[in-house]
């Protein structure tokens, strides 16, 4: 029988009870009043397992929180730019790049490869958009019929995509809300865009639909067309592209995927990942984690003294009982035992209700969206949450862990306890 673990369930289930005399009179009403000092045990074993839980709550909502953040922006970025971009070598960061073949020995075929979701071709030409006396610098980004609409078609808030078919040019186009309201444009306006070039050049394109990404630094800028405008505009030939897109599967594998598309294109062909083309970006998204982290860090200490203090209560309410083990013979670290496992108790219950009311809130807002955001400044109209099932485990495991480690030093006090002294004390 293990006798550390028995004792300790009898104080978990009545911290504060008395052993009562025939008179049905606690042990403790004949005790000197200045006793009463010592509160009982239950408040503040009360209070420790709280923290612990609203420590774990807020960390897992923190945690969700940022993850959150940093998918959703990383997804828009990425949606108008794709993971990994491949043009000629000699191009410059401009919006007019210089061309290249689409018959490459890597297209379609790097599809196939493990990792690699899709390939497809695109070309971009600066712009100007006039309508009556307003007028709004843009970049047409020509797409082909390649093009993977998942993301612009989940952010359409009028009309809809549309079509491209190879050798019949498409006049539709696809503008952002911001651009529409700067225009006044609706679905199937037409509206004139301008070409500066040796000479000025105009095209007549259609409104298809509208979208809204929430980043305006990028909605202020792309217009979606046929790529076939962009190769008659520039003199191209129509297997002549500004260069492709790649797709993956895994942001994680970024690195090594981009490294892996870097070798196989060739010398004469250059590619760069997201990441490098939008560092800015992409760092500032980084240092989210620095404030996650700083969130855990002062959310586990504080769980930790909380425990500490809880412990160090339990143990100078029970000196009685300590003497007593030891006056049988019981040696030091049974009884350390004995407070360890109703410590680790407590930890397992705040645990519990933490991750009841931390998982709970992330729900709430998954499905709900309840906490909004002001979408000019954040990027997001509504918090954006993602649980991830790895990082409420670890998180779970660090704070059980630390707040364990936490309690070995005020267990130790039970070793400076003398077994006269403590009954005398009590």
């Amino acid at each position: 029988m293990n006798t550390a673990y028995y004792i300790a369930r009898r104080l978990i289930r009545s911290p504060d009870k008395s052993k009562k005399d025939g008179n049905g009179s606690s042990d403790t009403d004949s005790a000197p009043k200045s006793r009463s000092s010592f509160v009982g045990t239950q408040p503040i074993i009360m209070i420790a397992t709280a923290s612990i839980s609203l420590g774990i709550a807020i960390m897992i909502v923190a945690i969700a929180i940022v993850t959150g953040f940093k998918t959703e922006i990383r997804s828009k970025v990425i949606g108008f730019g794709s993971h990994i971009q491949i043009t000629n070598f000699d191009s410059n960061s401009s919006f007019e790049p210089s061309p290249i073949e689409r018959d490459q020995h890597f297209y379609p075929s790097l599809d196939t490869v493990e990792g690699i979701r899709h390939i497809q071709v695109y070309a971009t030409k600066a712009g100007i958009i006039k309508t009556g006396d307003e007028i709004e610098g843009v970049v047409l980004k020509g797409i082909g019929s390649d093009f993977d609409w998942a993301f612009f078609e989940s952010k359409i808030v009028a009309g809809k995509s549309f079509k491209v078919i190879e050798g019949e040019k498409s006049n539709n186009v696809l503008i952002s809300k911001f651009t529409a309201n700067k225009l006044n444009l609706k679905v199937d306006d037409q509206l004139l865009m301008y070409f500066i070039q040796k000479s000025q050049r105009i095209r007549k394109f259609t409104v298809s639909g509208i979208y809204s990404t929430g980043l305006d630094e990028f909605d202020k800028l792309y217009v979606l067309g046929d790529i076939q405008h962009i190769q008659k505009l520039n003199n191209w030939d129509p297997d002549q592209i500004g260069g492709f897109e790649v797709l993956i599967d895994d942001f994680d594998e970024l690195n090594k995927l981009g490294e892996y598309v870097y070798n196989e294109i060739g010398a004469e062909l250059f590619s760069q990942t997201i990441r490098e083309s939008n560092s800015q970006i992409f760092d500032w998204l980084d240092l989210q984690n620095i404030n996650a982290r700083i969130i855990l860090f002062l959310m586990i200490f504080v769980a930790g003294i909380n425990m500490v203090s809880a412990l160090l209560i339990l143990i100078l309410n029970r000196t009685k009982m300590i003497g007593i083990l030891k006056a049988v013979g019981a040696n030091n670290w049974m009884i350390r035992k004995v407070f360890i496992y109703v410590a680790t108790s407590l930890i397992g219950k705040g645990l519990f209700w933490g991750n009841l009311v931390g998982i709970g809130l992330c729900w709430l807002q998954m499905k709900y969206g309840i906490v909004g955001l002001d979408q000019e400044s954040y990027y997001v109209s509504v918090i954006p949450v993602i649980l991830d099932v790895s990082s409420i485990i670890y998180l779970n495991l660090l704070t059980l862990l630390v707040s364990v480690v936490f309690l070995i030093l005020p267990s130790w006090i039970v070793t400076r306890i003398q077994p006269v002294s403590a009954m005398r004390f009590n």
